[in-house]
């Protein structure tokens, strides 16, 4: 039988809902950084080597055509498939299989290919006469890439990345499904095993303003940068 919320009067929400959200956000913050490292330079090689093979490149073409793949099978995975493959791989880095360091892995490891997508797509709004020219003045691979092609795609890497945080804040959610800390893990353990009512609609409350607050940031943030 379902309790009557106790809102402010539920240890669940009152000691509890706090250390959740840190750990929610430190799995946001640090898988999205982790898949911003490196999923940018993952994304530039993939535009690079479509851009070279569409150039006439047969090696690029056949080379991007694979990488993409890869990407492209590697996003296809569900979160919640990937999270219970990778235990073994978190718990030899982090130590453990549970808590939110573990999550971390599987996180950045499902945000990476989705992430690097994204950067390809932004890099395709970038002038081709911009790169063109950069080449034609004797401009090294390196140098388009610092000098061309991340500070013109700079909005559209902005996006990316708050798309990808956006997406991670569900993700966390899901882990808590199999011990990954968290709001996630808070809302399973009493909003639904203890019927929980309050405390099912407290963590998605909090949800709900982790995410607006990640999207209004990265929209001001890439409003920023947008020079054009």
């Amino acid at each position: 039988m379902t309790e009557d919320p106790k809102w402010f009067d539920n240890p669940a929400i009152t000691d509890q809902m706090w250390p959740a959200t840190i750990e929610t956000l430190l799995m946001t913050a640090w898988s999205t950084a982790l898949a911003v490292l490196i999923g940018l330079p993952l994304g530039i090689w993939l535009y690079s080597t479509r851009r070279s093979g569409r150039n006439g490149n047969l090696f690029m073409r056949i080379f991007y055509y694979l990488l993409s793949a890869i990407v492209d099978v590697s996003r296809s995975i569900p979160y919640i498939i990937l999270v219970i493959a990778l235990i073994p791989i978190a718990r030899f880095v982090v130590g453990s299989a549970l808590g939110w360091q573990a999550t971390v892995v599987s996180l950045t490891i499902g945000a990476i290919p989705f992430y690097a997508r994204l950067v390809e797509n932004a890099l395709r709004e970038v002038s081709e006469g911009k790169i063109e020219a950069a080449l034609m003045m004797g401009a090294s691979s390196g140098q388009v890439v610092r000098q061309v092609y991340i500070p013109e795609a700079k909005p559209g890497l902005i996006g990316a990345a708050t798309v990808t945080s956006v997406t991670l804040v569900s993700y966390t959610a899901m882990a808590g499904a199999v011990g990954g800390g968290g709001l996630g893990a808070l809302a399973i353990s009493y909003g639904y095993q203890r019927y929980q009512l309050d405390t099912m609609l407290a963590c998605i409350i909090v949800l709900v303003l982790i995410v607006t607050i990640i999207q209004i940031t990265g929209n001001i943030w890439a409003r920023v940068v947008d020079h054009r």
